[in-house]
């Protein structure tokens, strides 16, 4: 079976002319482009601690649309649940999932110039603070590689920028080229659908500069409708989509727009190491992720550690620090991360490491390490470690073997990746809510187990865990004695 890209799929609307727009029927067509290259996942946000939930950022299509076998999304194949008995179709068969509107709030390029170094050379709106973005569209070290894509945060937003390097015979700028074309949205999720037109974007600017028609027009057809403040998307989410992923087990904060085969990546990259990431981010501690360019990759890994700390049962979790993914960071953004006490974010920037007041756990390509003494034993990985991972690996085997031998196309690796963790960590809560609840709340070898965990390895996880989340009336059976 060969191995999926990670790049995103071609998008009908990519090669429009430069400075027309389609109309008519021919524009609903080309517009109307999948947004997530995994069919079977519905787009539904994650709450990112900017006020309105992501995936619900700015009015929905009113269509619910089904997947096809081919991951595409297909408009003609609406979903009305009452059409059919509750037995007819399996649940699975029956996931639908829901167009966001465009939530643009700025395109901009920016170029490195020889003299200046990065600088921003065009945007729309023109009054927009883009204020360092620069730094953040075309990341340190970026003159090593030819073409790159990084997503960041801005303020409020949400960015992403495709880089390209281009040797060119011109002593003034020292025989190479460099640009990044960017977007800003208020959410992330949408972010994915619009990698090949920047890209392809990216890449005019290269070969005939200063021609921004194309740009301009995007923009046009995409930028969000902004509240008079200015702070956020206009926003309506659609009760029945919210309940169809309520009811399929997924929490409307977990399923986002990702790429395909990018949670494989991520384990076959970590390989037994995603246990100790798993549960450094169940403890929202805060995640720096060193990796020289590219940088779009390890972009994907801050999502996937984002991933493993899903929890869909109501109330847990709502009194802990929230998981924020930050994605690319620098030198500019020390500041911001001084002030949260809890994130995970990717950098280029070796210096960072110096900074150990900003982070709890370094990950230096493969090597997950901290400084905190407090912290140090949690790298270790448990016998429940080894035996979680081999459960994964195994249900992994399974599906590759079902996709290889019976064709099946609905099922993907990132929905088993997600869905593993999810309902690891709502095992985890459920039996600590079960004991705080009984009229012994002791945690004994045997309750622990039944978690999943190691009662002698994973103690000092586990009470890390209880102080967290807030599980004061539990007390630790004396038999959980450390390793």
């Amino acid at each position: 079976m060969g191995e999926r890209s990670d790049r995103a799929p071609l998008l009908d609307w990519e090669e429009i002319p430069s400075a027309e727009k389609p109309t008519g029927a021919d524009s609903k067509d080309r517009l109307s482009s999948p947004s997530n290259s995994l069919g079977t996942s519905p787009v539904l946000g994650w709450s990112c601690g900017l006020g309105v939930p992501d995936g619900c950022g700015a009015p929905p299509a009113t269509s619910i649309t089904q997947s096809g076998a081919d991951g595409t999304l297909r408009p003609d194949a609406v979903e009305h649940p009452s059409d059919s008995g509750p037995g007819d179709v399996p649940l699975e068969d029956r996931m639908v999932t829901w167009e966001e509107k465009d939530q643009i709030v700025s395109v901009f390029v920016v170029t490195f110039n020889t003299r200046t170094g990065n600088m921003l050379e065009w945007c729309l709106p023109k009054d927009m603070d883009l204020e360092g973005v620069e730094f953040k569209a075309i990341a340190s070290g970026s003159h090593r590689v030819t073409t790159d894509f990084i997503y960041f945060r801005k303020g409020s937003y949400f960015g992403l920028a495709c880089f390209a390097n281009m040797a060119v015979e011109s002593t003034a700028e020292r025989g190479a080229r460099m640009k990044s074309v960017g977007i800003l949205s208020p959410s992330y999720t949408l972010l994915y659908r619009y990698m090949s037109f920047l890209e392809h974007q990216v890449r005019l600017q290269l070969q005939s500069p200063g021609h921004y028609s194309p740009l301009e027009a995007f923009y046009e057809d995409k930028r969000a409708l902004l509240l008079p403040s200015g702070d956020d998307v206009v926003s309506v989410c659609p009760i029945n989509v919210w309940g169809a992923a309520i009811n399929h087990s997924m929490h409307p904060e977990m399923k986002i727009t990702h790429p395909a085969g990018c949670m494989s990546q991520f384990i076959r990259f970590f390989g037994e190491q995603i246990m100790v990431l798993w549960k450094l981010a169940l403890l929202r501690r805060r995640i720096l992720i060193f990796s020289p360019p590219p940088v779009g990759v390890v972009c994907y890994r801050v999502y996937c550690c984002c991933c493993l700390a899903n929890i869909s049962i109501p109330g847990v979790g709502a009194a802990v620090p929230e998981f924020r993914p930050f994605f690319y960071v620098n030198v500019a953004d020390i500041g911001a991360l001084e002030n949260e006490l809890s994130y995970v974010a990717c950098t280029t920037e070796k210096i960072f490491e110096e900074k150990r007041d900003l982070y709890d756990v370094y990950v230096d390509n493969q090597n997950v390490k901290t400084y905190r003494e407090g912290l140090k034993p949690l790298l270790r990985i448990s016998n429940a470690d080894r035996e979680k991972y081999r459960k994964l690996t195994e249900q992994r085997k399974m599906l590759l073997y079902s996709q290889e031998e019976n064709g099946d196309c609905v099922s993907s690796e990132e929905d088993l990746f997600i869905l593993f963790f999810l309902e690891q960590n709502n095992r985890i809560f459920q039996t600590l809510s079960e004991v705080a609840a009984s009229p012994d709340p002791t945690l004994t070898a045997e309750s622990v187990r039944a978690m999943g965990l190691d009662p002698h390895g994973d103690r000092l996880f586990l009470l890390h865990l209880l102080e967290i989340y807030g599980f004061d009336t539990l007390l630790v059976s004396d038999q959980l004695c450390c390793s």
